[in-house]
């Protein structure tokens, strides 16, 4: 253990040095000249004219009401975003009950522990001179995995999947919106058309929309009740210009077909930053795969030469280290490549 502790430390001293190493004095310079340029100040001169002065006051101003907006949106969106079991499930269109759902997800935890006890799995080695019951340990955590962990990734996935079909869909509908105020068709009508023309998940959502206002639920209210059932940020976009139409008043047709031409130039933007990001996200999974590739190869040409690391407590410290370092990798590389749209 003595000197699987200092192999750490060697290696952790390596990062370090290498980081020190790579930052470099045009970095520090370059961050000390841009942090000078947005205070205000361009180097060349210690003295601050006073129209200076007000220009970076209002951008000051500036920046303090967008953060100020941004907040008040965070708080809105928990508010009215609801992030239950029942919510998840109506967003990701699974027609099953809360109830049903936990059913799912025990039987799915108990198979998974009978299969990891069936499987005759080994489990943990000893660590620090404490000794685990391993088959018990192992058959927890697959229980703990397919009860909480996996009907959750498959609902989350199929959610962000029918999130994404509504998002390629509502920039066309906003055109129907378009064109009909453009007609002088009212905008009830207008969610009528879409609720009827538009394909599924949209279509869907319009029409309990235009049904909740055919039974008196004012504008802002079956709007709020659309944002909570599609929490979307281009249906935020929606329910925020539609209310202060309502409110002020204005030229619906312009500010809707901005709103248009922004959800498509942000779709764009998001294939572009995809298209961008391939090749990382390929190098990536090439990576992950490489060491599952390689061990088994040897297992299959040279299976004495790999099965220490399977048999012997120190093969399986070694492999809980290189899955620890594996973990952090793929995290830090889809940090890189992850965007917030």
């Amino acid at each position: 253990m003595l000197i699987f502790g200092a192999a750490a430390l060697v290696f952790v001293a390596i990062m370090c040095v290498g980081v020190l190493l790579t930052t470099d004095d045009k970095t520090q310079h370059a961050k000390k000249r841009a942090k000078l340029v947005g205070a205000g100040e361009t180097g060349k001169s210690t003295r601050v004219s006073k129209a200076d002065e007000e220009a970076n006051a209002r951008r000051r101003e500036t920046q303090r009401m967008l953060a100020k907006l941004r907040q008040e949106d965070e708080k809105r969106k928990k508010m009215l975003v609801p992030q239950d079991i029942k919510s998840k499930l109506e967003q990701a269109g699974v027609s099953m009950s809360v109830s049903t759902f936990w059913i799912v997800s025990a039987a799915t935890g108990i198979g998974l522990a009978v299969a990891a006890y069936l499987s005759g799995a080994q489990g943990l080695p000893t660590i620090s001179g404490v000794k685990l019951e391993n088959r018990a340990v192992v058959v927890g955590m697959a229980g703990f995995a397919g009860f909480l962990g996996l009907p959750r990734f498959v609902l989350g996935f199929l959610a962000s999947s029918r999130a994404k079909k509504k998002t390629n869909q509502f920039a066309d509908g906003l055109d129907v919106i378009v064109r009909g105020v453009k007609s002088g068709l009212p905008l009830n009508e207008c969610l009528r058309i879409i609720a009827n023309e538009s394909p599924a998940p949209l279509g869907p959502e319009f029409e309990i929309l235009t049904d909740q206002i055919s039974m008196g639920t004012n504008m802002e209210r079956a709007l709020q009740n659309l944002y909570q059932r599609v929490p979307l940020q281009e249906i935020n976009f929606f329910v925020i210009v539609l209310a202060i139409q309502t409110k002020a008043g204005g030229n619906l047709s312009e500010a809707l077909g901005n709103l248009s031409a922004v959800i498509r130039s942000r779709r764009m933007m998001r294939e572009k930053v995809s298209a961008l990001s391939s090749e990382a996200k390929a190098s990536a999974m090439i990576i992950g795969c490489l060491p599952f590739a390689v061990g088994t190869m040897l297992y299959v040409s040279s299976p004495d030469y790999i099965m220490p690391l399977l048999t012997t407590e120190t093969g399986h410290l070694f492999i809980l280290i290189g899955a620890c370092m594996m973990t952090f990798g793929i995290l830090v590389m889809r940090m890189m490549i992850n965007f917030d749209m």
